[in-house]
């Protein structure tokens, strides 16, 4: 009795021990495990699930900017668990800096985690001022952190439905304060894309603007560009 109640004593320490070990891994690894989270999301962005997410109606977008907190570990973990935490809606895509992203509707937190988020609820693409949220993250690679390290002006940035590709033509690159909201509102006479993401800070707003080029229907898009979408997000290691 004596030897199985210490075999057991025995078992349970060794569990114990690959529970602490394993803790402790998460702690160590906490960055790298949280980015390769975000980096091997890459849902299917086609005319079929497109449409089926904009006519959702169970899960309303959040656009509620004041929610958006820092991306942590368990906001991500929680965003890859629940497969219908983000309704993808259509993608972006920036070759010139390696920027593939899903589009997901609204800025609720699981949203922002796998993907770029829109700002208003009645946008369309090419039309108005079509406006994007991203975070900016350690990675390099990973979300709109692109944008920060290496965006210019004179890019070409491309969105898509999975029925039309529209091109914009980078004019402005410029950091702004949180509070500056106005930058995402339509102008008259003008149609816009609005990226925005944080600073090195986090205090403060990078703005990346441009001007809307011309259209395609997907199959009609110069190969280059068509490429752009059919290869992979962006998150690279």
């Amino acid at each position: 009795m004596q030897k199985k109640k210490h075999s057991g004593l025995k078992w349970l320490g060794r569990g114990v021990f690959v529970i602490l070990v394993a803790i402790s891994l998460v702690l160590i690894f906490n960055e790298q495990i949280k980015s390769w989270m975000v980096s091997s999301y890459a849902p299917t962005v086609s005319k079929t699930t497109v449409k089926k997410n904009k006519q959702k109606k169970t899960r309303q977008a959040d656009y509620d900017f004041s929610k958006v907190k820092s991306l942590d570990f368990q906001t991500v973990a929680k965003a890859r668990i629940d497969k219908q935490a983000v309704n993808v809606v259509g993608s972006i895509a920036i070759p010139s800096i390696d920027l593939y992203l899903p589009i997901g509707r609204g800025v609720s937190n699981a949203t922002l985690a796998l993907s770029a988020g829109t700002m208003k609820a009645d946008q369309q693409l090419g039309t108005g001022n079509y406006a994007l949220a991203g975070h900016h993250m350690v990675k390099h690679g990973a979300l709109f952190s692109p944008l920060y390290y290496r965006s210019e002006v004179g890019q070409m940035i491309y969105l898509t439905d999975a029925t039309t590709i529209y091109a914009y033509k980078t004019t402005t690159r410029q950091f702004i304060k949180a509070t500056d909201v106005q930058v995402i509102n339509d102008v008259a006479g003008k149609r816009l894309v609005t990226l925005i993401t944080c600073d090195k800070t986090g205090a403060g707003r990078l703005m990346i603007q441009g001007t809307y080029v011309q259209k395609w229907a997907f199959n009609r898009a110069p190969a280059t560009v068509q490429k752009a979408f059919s290869s992979h997000f962006n998150n690279k290691y």
